[in-house]
């Protein structure tokens, strides 16, 4: 089952309309993920027919394809182990304490070199959580290929898997927009069949805060070359206090506009339409949106 937001696009019903809400989504999505969606991957998209879990675990296979086709990140890890060969470094004190009745065994540290990292687990538990789900024949087949490609690195469950361990740098750069995507993929609400053994999968998305999240971003983009900085829920001040000084009642606005530390502009963002109907003083907005 899909529902997809209510967004207008005039002149447009049925297939059409469903296919061009889909591609406004994805384009938020993308905005507030930082993905990067070229021409190419858009148009060859079937945006009418395709559901939105469907394109997104398109855009996901395809580009962690294409990035472990270029090499999966490694990094070095730290051993300590006997060995009957030297390898690495002799660990001085553990040689002639533990093994000093063990001539036969040496006490080596060295480094490796290893795929098994933190990202890659992550990448693997997206892979495992998603390849029974696509229903086109492309995303099954790259599904399957990335999950020969992860056969060897560590199964993880996804509550303990180890997203403080990533740490962006030079190395892993070209994998934020993939980490961004299996957050999103990731981070889905389980819900179980009423009848059977089998989970379903859902994928929610709370639309007043991607829609601030978007706004925002795009904001920044307009102003990047001004004197102007935008803050996201910001602002953190009391509204009033008590007799003992003591601050009640923080603000946390949702986008504040600033030249310097001096407030420019408070934005408030709503995901809902301004009614354009004459008899509605209001226009739609409602006292809990003041």
């Amino acid at each position: 089952m899909e529902i997809l937001p209510k967004i207008d696009f005039p002149g447009e019903d049925g297939a059409e309309m469903t296919g061009s809400i889909r591609r406004r989504l994805v384009h938020m999505l993308a905005v507030a993920l930082d993905l990067k969606i070229d021409a190419g991957q858009v148009t060859t998209l079937d945006w009418q027919r395709e559901t939105l879990l469907e394109i997104l675990i398109g855009l996901f296979s395809e580009k962690l394809v294409d990035s472990v086709r270029q090499g999966m990140p490694r990094r070095y890890v730290e051993h300590a182990n006997d060995l009957p060969l030297l390898r690495g470094q002799l660990d001085v004190m553990r040689q002639f304490t533990i093994l000093a009745a063990k001539p036969s065994r040496l006490a080596c540290r060295y480094d490796s070199l290893t795929a098994d990292t933190a990202l890659n687990r992550i990448m693997k538990a997206a892979v495992a959580r998603l390849v029974r789900i696509p229903r086109t024949a492309d995303n099954q087949r790259r599904l399957r290929e990335l999950a020969f490609a992860y056969a060897d690195i560590a199964d993880v469950p996804r509550s303990v898997l180890r997203w403080d361990e990533v740490v962006p740098d030079r190395t892993n750069g070209r994998w934020r927009e993939l980490l961004n995507l299996a957050r999103l993929l990731l981070g889905e609400r389980f819900q179980t069949t009423s009848a059977g053994c089998s989970d379903g999968f859902s994928l929610l998305f709370e639309m007043n805060t991607l829609f601030e999240e978007y706004v925002a971003r795009m904001l920044k983009r307009v102003l990047v070359d001004t004197d102007l900085r935008v803050v996201s829920q910001g602002g953190r001040l009391y509204c009033l206090e008590t007799e003992d000084r003591r601050a009640l009642f923080q603000t946390r606005l949702d986008i504040l506009v600033k030249r310097g530390d001096e407030v420019v502009q408070i934005i408030d963002t709503k995901w809902k339409r301004i009614a354009a109907r004459m008899e509605d003083a209001k226009q739609g907005v409602s006292q809990g949106d003041v």
